[in-house]
């Protein structure tokens, strides 16, 4: 349930190799602060369900209470940043790139289909996050495996940056 907040702040967190505050320097937690004040839409101090909606909502997504209920549950207790810097450390803490990459695909692919039309995909690229530029999405989509309903399979897509195409 956290792979869409994941997403939200995946660029702000490196890999490391130990479990809680210690698995993050100071840049990382102040990454992570920012990312938590972003989240935290009222300012109270603590992720709630509605700061969960709100934030999901301003990405385009509609979650459904039962998704942000669940969302929420993955807590010990209330989600202040202690408890939020603590999930994320245990949700990150021996994640392989590949089901990292896998995972912020699939916040975009609400019917879990394997796959994002390739439009949608572009315009997320272009104005969240590290934007990218369209030349950059350009050769991102080159030789993508994009089908004739302009759907593009990230299953495949990631197998391919993972491990090459079949031919090499």
């Amino acid at each position: 349930h956290w792979r869409s907040v994941n997403n939200y702040v995946e660029k702000a967190v490196v890999s490391t190799q130990s479990t809680g505050f210690a698995m993050f320097d100071q840049t990382q937690i102040q990454e992570f602060k920012e990312a938590f004040n972003m989240i935290d839409q009222n300012h109270d101090g603590f992720i709630c369900k509605e700061d969960l909606h709100d934030m999901l909502a301003s990405l385009g997504q509609e979650p459904t209470d039962a998704h942000l209920e669940g969302m929420i549950n993955e807590a010990a207790g209330p989600i202040n940043f202690t408890m939020f810097l603590t999930m994320f450390g245990e949700k990150l803490n021996g994640t392989d790139p590949e089901e990292t990459i896998m995972n912020a695909f699939q916040c975009f692919d609400e019917d879990s289909t394997g796959k994002v039309h390739e439009d949608y995909l572009r315009e997320l690229l272009t104005t969240m996050g590290d934007r990218f530029t369209d030349d950059e999405v350009d050769e991102m989509f080159r030789g993508a495996p994009i089908d004739s309903d302009g759907l593009f399979d990230y299953n495949a897509f990631v197998r391919l940056i993972k491990h090459g195409s079949k031919d090499e």
